[in-house]
């Protein structure tokens, strides 16, 4: 019964489409949901400090709105920031997207 949106749907509907999907299931009968925000699902340009690397992951844009969105829904309740590897960081890329992530997650918008 898991819904899941493959990076083509994604590609043709567009991240927030596929987000208010996602949140409109998670919210349902619920009282919030868990983000487990993966770093590998990152495009590996955007994010080079993860063990598991995949060309054509998702885009600094659409990894903020998830987060952005999440926090709109006023219904997250907890967030975690997996798959960041240090050692295979650039200059702490990946390290600062992550914290940025979670401050758009947390309410921080980018104007």
């Amino acid at each position: 019964g898991v819904r899941v949106f493959t990076m083509s749907e994604i590609d043709e509907r567009g991240i927030g489409s596929c987000m208010d999907e996602a949140l409109s299931r998670a919210n349902e009968g619920t009282s919030g949901f868990h983000l487990s925000l993966d770093l590998d699902g990152i495009d590996p340009l955007e994010a080079p400090g993860v063990g598991t690397p995949v060309s054509g992951g998702l885009s600094y844009r659409e990894a903020h709105l998830i987060c952005e969105k999440a926090h709109l829904s006023r219904n997250l309740l907890s967030i975690e920031v997996v798959e960041l590897n240090p050692v295979l960081d650039h200059q702490n890329r990946t390290a600062r997207l992550a914290v940025e992530l979670l401050a758009s997650a947390l309410g921080k918008v980018i104007l």
